[in-house]
């Protein structure tokens, strides 16, 4: 069997500190800039993409510059620009690992591992997800901090805030919900235009009663 250039990576992406932890694996093609997998990453967790995020690769910061340096202090790194820059270009050897922050309130950190180097039959043209588990936390619940006290409120019936609180999340919320098909079907559609978030997750089908 003749060996294949790399065409694809097969990638982990993981929120941090929070555990059990939630993440995702996603395939994706390696002639990818940033931007979209900026896309891809949003997809796969179902963020609204409602917030400022950025890429730290060996100490630069990739992201919109023209978003993130408005109103930046003179002393802050440059931004380069996101979609200037391949995953190619990068060292890819497995093991090798960099951070995507998504919402600079909330600051959703991310660990986003390189696991493989793949030489599929045919370039792939979207990103997949083949893994993941658990949900992410509800958009704007206030980081880490606010999602734990999210989380004691909705387990907590009669604190004070749970009623509001469970109306906010749409009425329901499970920490270890994940669907694999639903998650894939986002990722491949990433890099559509007007591609719909589902606000809140969705409601588990209610059992039929046993005859």
């Amino acid at each position: 069997m003749s060996w294949k250039d790399p065409n694809a990576l097969q990638i982990k992406i993981t929120l941090a500190e929070i555990e059990p932890p939630v993440w995702r694996r996603l395939v994706v093609p390696w002639t990818w800039h940033l931007g979209q997998l900026h896309l891809a990453i949003q997809a796969a967790f179902n963020w609204w993409d409602y917030h400022l995020h950025e890429f730290r690769i060996g100490g630069l910061r990739y992201g919109d510059p023209e978003l993130l340096e408005d109103g930046a202090f003179e002393d802050d790194p440059r931004v380069f620009d996101e979609q200037e820059v391949r995953l190619r270009d990068f060292d890819r050897e497995p093991g090798t690992s960099f951070t995507y922050l998504y919402d600079f309130g909330d600051s959703w950190l991310h660990t986003v591992e390189i696991e493989k180097l793949l030489a599929l039959d045919a370039p792939p043209r979207f990103g997949t997800c083949i893994a993941g588990a658990r949900a992410r936390p509800p958009e704007d619940v206030g980081g880490v901090s606010g999602y734990e006290r999210f989380l004691a409120i909705m387990a907590d019936p009669d604190d004070l805030e749970h009623t509001e609180t469970r109306i906010w999340c749409g009425g329901h919320f499970d920490p270890e919900w994940f669907d694999l098909a639903l998650t894939d079907k986002d990722v491949r559609n990433a890099l559509k235009p007007n591609v719909r978030r589902r606000l809140h997750q969705p409601k588990p089908a209610r059992k039929s009663r046993s005859s």
